[in-house]
């Protein structure tokens, strides 16, 4: 398949869990959201790209597997149908319904082509010198049984946002048996498997805290997720916007 373009309208681990690394958001230089998934041949090269951009610390990397094209042949074993929508209200934001795959969000509020490494180098820069992005400090930290995230007060006009947790998977190989990849193992990096919406920011100082028995879910246990990501991001779930903060945590 060619670069695939579509338009829309539209236990705890253990029970003295240690604080585990974290980030602060005056370390990170760009939040990278890929949009892929297993039912399209031109993204493979995108997931082994943000495999390398994983390892840069300053950045936090999550790969958002979508669900619509499953139709093709292959149902997307790690695809969420939030993801999918998620990708749609960017466009809408944003105005130009561009939506594909594969496709990285920079920030909340630049698309590029998600195998492009200097696309991608050059949407941070421009989201670095237009919009401001995470100018609020952010931190994380998994101790006691608990994930407890500090937000800073605002410190310039970006005053409210939605705090996010998303629990992620470092690296899971897939066999493909169908569908364009059929045959292939491809291995798919910083998955997120789940959206947890920690509450709201509205400009002071703040504290949220979750317990880790609440992470996982029906599609994954806790022994699945060994690092987790956390942003402040401005607008809402229909309307996202720019990226704030955001901060990681290891989890051992």
């Amino acid at each position: 398949m060619k670069y695939r373009h579509i338009t829309f309208v539209t236990a705890l681990v253990c029970a003295s869990l240690a604080a585990a690394h974290s980030s602060i958001a005056g370390e990170t230089r760009a939040v990278i959201e890929l949009f892929t998934s297993q039912g399209c041949s031109s993204c493979p090269p995108a997931d082994r790209l943000l495999g390398e951009l994983s390892k840069d610390p300053s950045l936090v990397t999550m790969s958002l597997p979508v669900d619509y094209w499953d139709y093709l042949g292959w149902k997307d074993t790690l695809a969420l149908h939030g993801h999918s929508e998620r990708q749609r209200a960017y466009a809408d934001v944003r105005g130009d319904r561009e939506v594909y795959t594969p496709q990285v969000v920079v920030n909340g509020v630049v698309h590029a082509l998600g195998s492009d490494k200097a696309a991608i180098e050059k949407a941070i820069a421009e989201t670095d010198k237009t919009a401001s992005p995470l100018t609020v400090p952010v931190s994380m930290t998994v101790a006691g049984g608990n994930v407890t995230v500090d937000v800073a007060a605002a410190n310039d006009a970006h005053n409210s946002g939605e705090v996010w947790l998303c629990p992620i998977s470092r690296k899971l190989p897939v066999t493909i048996e169908r569908g364009e990849n059929r045959g292939h193992t491809l291995t798919y990096y910083n998955v997120v498997r789940r959206w947890l919406k920690l509450g709201e920011w509205h400009g002071t100082a703040e504290k949220f805290s979750l317990p880790v028995s609440k992470i996982p879910d029906s599609d994954f246990m806790l022994q699945d997720i060994d690092h987790l990501a956390v942003f402040v991001q401005s607008g809402d779930a229909a309307k996202p916007g720019l990226m704030l903060g955001a901060a990681t945590a290891d989890m051992h």
